[in-house]
């Protein structure tokens, strides 16, 4: 039988697992949940989350992962018979499929806009209907988004076949630092502009007034959903882990990455924003026809453009490549197929599944069996908010009552000199986990049900 291949350093671990929680939310969403939640009041909230909820069900899923040396489904199945179980793990690699079929549109959308960057078609905009115009006539066209998501899929599968060495952990170690590096440039220009002080304080200042029960569940599903949990992705790549990682240390080295990269982002967006007399959104609207107009006030603005969508670019990308890669470890490890065969048939499928969410924008082809929701933003919804907290859940519930805390420590204590974690202390944390994911998920229903939160409307 042919050895498991395994990540070559814990650096390229690390980076590819950061890569993978690092995407376009980080960008646009959490800074703007930063700033209409309660500023820093919502960061520490977040914080506390994440360390809780998020850090727990991630070592879970590494543990469940390097364990058994299998992606989702086979990991399941070798930890336990009952159908349950093994039922998550398929839910797992459906909710990366579902994901990955949305998500390469909008990554798309990003490789598009730093070619028109790069070669200056952004430069003369300067009005804000013009920007809506080329952006709406953009994604409502039928063939040209499908042109730039398949190229970025291709990039995706490219870094997919290539394997875990070579592939996924060599991009990861290009695309990390240099997201990095981008951030802190933007950011250190933002914080040079005159003005930019305004969007520090709308970002960082505590506004404990406005936390609410509705903020609080917010930080909750964002803590949740920014690692990547519940789809597979950190079962497989615990998957590649040998036994002499120190499993304590690389999840909160992820979770550090994560945060640090979304908070950067909104400095460099929120100083420049404000600097330049805009309002901030929420948003691909922001991203893609705010943005390029306030870039164009700045001396340079074709670079500072330019630097910005290639980011977005990078962002999204290191997230296609670890959700393909759930996909396609599955058929590996399961089918016994080849990577490349895995990872070209069902990057094409995914490829047909996300144009008919491209589609859906405006081509004339909206599949939805809903007549008010777009099929994108279906495949959006029932992923995000049903199947990723029921995945999160049960491996919460696996912990407790199948693998044992027991288990879970001893593998978490193997090679960790940090601390030593006490039983009762990581069962209260799964079971918090579970009743807080748990309560997530029933409000969402409840929401859907309902048309209102059980909490109330922020």
């Amino acid at each position: 039988m042919k050895n498991r291949e395994n990540w070559n350093s814990r650096l390229g671990f690390i980076l590819a697992a950061s890569g993978s929680a690092v995407g376009l939310g980080n960008i646009w969403k959490f800074p703007t949940m930063v700033a209409e939640n309660g500023g820093a009041a919502f960061t520490l909230i977040y914080l506390i989350c994440i360390f809780v909820v998020g850090l727990s069900i991630l070592l879970a899923e590494l543990i469940i992962g390097r364990k058994t040396q299998l992606s989702a489904v086979g990991a399941y199945k070798k930890l336990s018979k009952k159908k349950m179980w093994v039922f998550n793990g398929f839910l797992g690699t459906l909710s990366a499929d579902v994901i990955l079929s949305f998500y390469v549109v909008v990554g798309g959308w990003t490789l598009k806009y730093s070619f028109l960057s790069l070669f200056g078609f952004l430069n003369n905009l300067n009005s804000l209907t013009q920007s809506e115009s080329i952006f709406n006539n953009f994604i409502s066209l039928r063939f040209e988004p499908l042109f730039w998501q398949s190229s970025f899929m291709l990039i995706t599968i490219f870094v997919i076949i290539n394997g875990i060495k070579n592939g996924i952990e060599k991009w990861s170690k290009i695309m990390m630092p240099f997201i990095i590096i981008l951030l802190i440039i933007l950011a250190i220009r933002g914080l040079l502009l005159d003005g930019s002080v305004e969007g520090l304080k709308f970002l960082f200042n505590p506004k404990f007034d406005l936390i609410t029960p509705h903020s609080i569940v917010l930080a909750l599903g964002h803590s949740f959903f920014t690692l990547s949990l519940g789809m597979g992705t950190m079962v497989a790549y615990g998957s590649y882990l040998n036994n002499k990682q120190n499993l304590l240390m690389s999840g909160i080295w992820i979770i550090v990455l994560d945060t640090f990269i979304a908070l950067v982002a909104g400095i460099a967006i929120f100083t420049t924003v404000f600097a330049l007399g805009s309002e901030p959104q929420e948003g691909a609207g922001f991203i893609f026809t705010v943005l390029p107009i306030i870039f164009n006030q700045l001396i340079g603005g074709q670079l500072w453009s330019t630097v910005f969508f290639t980011l977005l670019f990078m962002a999204a990308l290191t997230s296609s490549i670890s959700l393909l890669e759930v996909v396609t470890s599955y058929f590996v490890d399961e089918r016994k197929w080849s990577r490349k065969k895995s990872t070209i048939i069902f990057g094409g499928i995914i490829i047909i599944v996300g144009m008919f969410c491209s589609l859906s924008l405006g081509g004339g082809l909206n599949i939805s069996p809903f007549k008010n929701i777009t099929f994108f933003n279906l495949m959006d919804l029932i992923s995000s908010k049903y199947m990723l907290p029921i995945g999160g859940l049960l491996v919460s519930l696996f912990i407790i009552f199948e693998f044992k805390v027991s288990n879970f420590i001893k593998e978490l204590n193997h090679k960790n000199s940090f601390f030593i974690l006490n039983k009762k202390f990581v069962l209260l944390i799964f079971t918090i986990s579970s009743i807080v994911v748990g309560f997530i998920l029933i409000n969402e229903i409840y929401s859907l049900l309902s048309g209102s939160s059980i909490i109330g409307n922020k």
